[in-house]
């Protein structure tokens, strides 16, 4: 009796390139927007509602500005503007130089974004936001 060979099955292709790829165009994309236009002089971008509504600054106001800054490699000024951005900004590049590293020399590594950072993520930026707008820590207001 002879044995037949049945043909091999490929798994799927990982959505995950496909999905770092069209983030990183869009980060690229949204970066040369701000990049060549000036929040400050455009009025394109959005307004912050909350901040229109109460005239008190949310987590995120200044925050266009500050990678304005950031992408003109002006970090004095993108503190000014909003400093957890940058602190944000500066760990999702660590993370993703780690994840990249990790992804290229194919070794583990879980999720970019694990779950138990969002606890601590969400008390830093209500945190930030109580403080920037309170007189003594006026500094972090833009």
């Amino acid at each position: 009796m002879t044995q037949v060979n049945s043909p091999k099955i490929k798994s799927a292709p990982s959505i995950g390139f496909f999905v770092t790829a069209i983030l990183g165009a869009t980060f690229l994309g949204m970066a040369a927007v701000v990049f060549f236009f000036n929040p400050s002089a455009y009025g394109f971008y959005p307004i912050c509602l909350f901040h229109k509504l109460t005239g008190l600054n949310c987590p995120g106001c200044g925050a266009t500005r500050s990678f304005y800054a950031v992408v003109h490699g002006n970090f004095q000024s993108a503190l000014k503007d909003n400093a957890l951005f940058v602190c944000v900004l500066a760990l999702a590049g660590v993370r993703g130089a780690w994840y990249a590293q990790r992804k290229i020399f194919r070794k583990p590594v879980g999720e970019f974004f694990p779950a138990k950072m969002l606890w601590p993520l969400l008390i830093a930026v209500v945190v930030f936001g109580l403080l920037r707008n309170l007189p003594m820590f006026s500094f972090l207001s833009p």
